[in-house]
Parts: C-alpha cells; sequence; structure tokens
C-alpha cells in the first residue's frame, strides 16, 4: 500500500509564507515526477507546481516566483515552499506522484497519478 500525505497547511495572513509536506508512505523505491495541485471551492483543481526526478520545477504562472517546490528522495518527501502568500491562494492543496514501489506481495511495481487526501491552506487577515 502506498499513501501521500500532505501536511503543514493552516492559516496565515497576506503576505505571510508556509511549507507544505507530501510524505510518500510504503515501500517507496523510485519517486518519479511529482506535482502541487490545488482547488478552491467552486474551481477545478489545477497544477501549481511539478519537479521531474532530475529537479526541474516549473510552476503555474499565478505562483511563479512565490512558490518553489522541491524534493527529498532519501526521505521519500516533496515539499512546497509558498511565499508572499495572497489571499487567492486559498485552496486545498493536494499532492500528486508518479512512484514505483514493492507491492505486499513484494513484486515492484509502478504506479501513476497517486493522490494525497489534501491539507487546507488560508490565506486571510
Amino acid at each position: 500500500q502506498v499513501q501521500l500525505v500532505e501536511s503543514g497547511g493552516g492559516l496565515v495572513q497576506p503576505g505571510g509564507s508556509l511549507r507544505l509536506s507530501c510524505a510518500a508512505n510504503g515501500s517507496i523505491i523510485t519517486m518519479y515526477t511529482c506535482d502541487w495541485y490545488r482547488q478552491a471551492p467552486g474551481k477545478q483543481r489545477e497544477m501549481v507546481a511539478h519537479i521531474t526526478g532530475g529537479g526541474s520545477a516549473t510552476y503555474a504562472r499565478s505562483v511563479e516566483g512565490r512558490f518553489a517546490i522541491s524534493r527529498d528522495d532519501a526521505r521519500n518527501m516533496v515539499y512546497l515552499q509558498m511565499n508572499s502568500l495572497r489571499p487567492e491562494d486559498t485552496a486545498v492543496y493536494y499532492c500528486h506522484a508518479d512512484l514505483s514501489y514493492y507491492s505486499e506481495t513484494g513484486e515492484r511495481q509502478v504506479g501513476y497519478g497517486h493522490w494525497g487526501q489534501g491539507t487546507q491552506v488560508t490565506v486571510s487577515s
């Protein structure tokens, strides 16, 4: 069983910062590409940050220059540093990843499109 678990969300004032963490739990072999998505009430889920296995990152225009995605493969962790937060950044943030892992039977598996449960980020005065 592989599970992505996000943490680090909360309430922050405009201009503040938060650091989100995503832990890939299970018998992880390799994390491939990883992403952070967010979904605000009444809106579609949107990708805000993407990182390749080689560490190359790309961002949605709305967050570029303010957010930074990073990864720690030794700990099977993905992070999203969010600075200069704005009220429009308010959303549930989800971790998304492609990875390989050992199944319960000990077989090597490749899974695409794993999602975490989400963590709420609220930017408000």
